[in-house]
C-alpha cells in the first residue's frame, strides 16, 4: 500500500522530462528559443522542436496526426496552442520553439513548459488586430495573412504572433476566433474580420469646428451691427408747445421740414390751460388730449390760435376787372 502510494505521488510531482499518468501524455520540458539552435527561419509559424522521446511516447498511445499542443507555463498559469515541427530536440529535457511564442507565455529561455497533446475544432471565423496601419495599407493584406498562415497550426484568443513582409514584421493581435477560444487552422476556410489598428486615432470632428466658428462669427457680427430697440426716440405732446429741432436730432428724427409744419405751432397758454381743465385723471392720451366736448375740435383750437394776428382768407374778395 505504501509503495502504491508513493508511485501515485511520483505520477502526480511535475519533473523534467517526466511522464504524468500512464495513459495520457503530459510533459514538462524547459524551454528555448530558436536562436540558441541558430534557427532564426523557424520563428515565422507556431511550431516547435520537441525530443526523441516525445515521439516514441506519442506513438505508443496511438495519438493521431497532426499533434497539437497545450503549452502552459507552469509559475503564471498563461496558455496557448502550437503544433510540433520535429523531433531532434537535445538534450533529451528541453523543447525548442518561436521567441514570440515565449514572449505571450511570459516565459524566459530555462523556464518550465508542460505540453499535452489536445484536438482543437477547425476554425470558420477569426478578427484580427494588426498594430499598425501599415499592414492594413498593404496592396492586399488579406492574401499576405493567408500565405504566411500557412505556417500555422491553431491560434488562441490573446495570442500576438508576426507577420513578416518584404523584410518587415508586422505585429498582429488574435481577438477573436469561432467556434471556440482556441482553433485549428489547417486544411480549413476561415473568414477573416479587421479590427482598428492599436495605432488607429479618430479624426477630430469638423462638425463641432464648424458650430463654434460660425456662433463666433455670429457673436462679432452682433458687435458690429447695432440691434434695432422700438420706443426709445424722444416722445413730445403737440399740446404743450414747440418742440426745438435739436431735441428731434437727438432722438434720430428731426428734419427740416418739420419746422414749417403747422402742427408744430405753439398753442396759447389759455388753450393749453384749456385742454388741460379737460384733462380727466388716468386717462392716457396720444397727441392732442381727449376732448370731452363732442362739439368743440381740435380744429377749432387751432383756428382760435391762427386768429390772432393772422386774416382768414376770403374767397371772392378781390378787385373786379373787365375786358372791353
Amino acid at each position: 500500500m505504501a509503495s502504491a502510494a508513493a508511485a501515485a505521488g511520483e505520477e502526480e510531482e511535475i519533473g523534467r522530462g517526466t511522464t504524468f499518468g500512464s495513459l495520457t501524455f503530459k510533459q514538462s520540458y524547459i524551454c528555448y528559443g530558436f536562436s540558441w539552435i541558430e534557427k532564426m527561419h523557424l520563428e515565422e509559424g507556431d511550431k516547435i522542436i520537441m525530443p526523441p522521446s516525445a515521439l516514441e511516447r506519442l506513438t505508443a498511445l496511438s495519438v493521431d496526426f497532426p499533434i497539437l499542443f497545450e503549452i502552459r507555463n507552469t509559475n503564471t498559469g498563461r496558455v496557448s496552442h502550437c503544433g510540433v515541427l520535429e523531433f531532434t530536440a537535445d538534450p533529451e529535457d528541453v523543447v525548442f520553439m518561436p521567441e514570440w511564442m515565449m514572449q505571450n507565455l511570459q516565459l524566459e529561455w530555462g523556464d518550465q513548459v508542460v505540453l499535452k497533446p489536445v484536438t482543437l475544432r477547425k476554425g470558420t471565423y477569426m478578427k484580427i488586430q494588426p498594430h499598425t496601419k501599415d499592414f492594413i495599407q498593404l496592396s492586399n493584406p488579406k492574401a499576405v495573412l493567408e500565405r504566411k498562415l500557412r505556417d500555422f497550426s491553431c491560434l488562441s484568443i490573446g495570442d500576438t504572433i508576426i507577420v513578416s513582409h518584404n523584410n518587415k514584421k508586422f505585429y498582429i493581435d488574435v481577438v477573436k476566433t469561432k467556434p471556440s477560444p482556441a482553433i485549428c487552422i489547417i486544411n480549413t476556410d476561415i473568414e477573416v474580420d479587421f479590427a482598428t489598428t492599436l495605432d488607429y486615432k479618430e479624426p477630430e470632428k469638423q462638425v463641432l469646428m464648424n458650430t463654434a466658428t460660425s456662433k463666433h462669427a455670429s457673436t462679432e457680427a452682433n458687435k458690429e451691427e447695432p440691434k434695432f430697440r422700438p420706443f426709445t426716440g424722444l416722445a413730445k405732446r403737440l399740446d404743450i408747445g414747440r418742440a426745438s429741432a435739436s431735441e428731434f436730432a437727438a432722438a434720430g428724427s428731426w428734419s427740416p421740414m418739420l419746422e414749417d409744419s403747422p402742427m408744430f405751432a405753439t398753442i396759447s397758454k389759455d388753450n393749453q390751460s384749456n385742454l388741460g381743465s379737460r384733462r380727466k385723471s388716468g386717462k392716457l392720451v396720444f397727441g392732442f388730449n381727449m376732448i370731452q366736448n363732442p362739439k368743440e375740435t381740435t380744429v377749432d383750437i387751432v383756428d382760435e390760435t391762427l386768429k390772432k394776428g393772422e386774416q382768414k382768407f376770403q374767397p371772392f374778395s378781390g378787385k373786379k376787372h373787365t375786358f372791353g
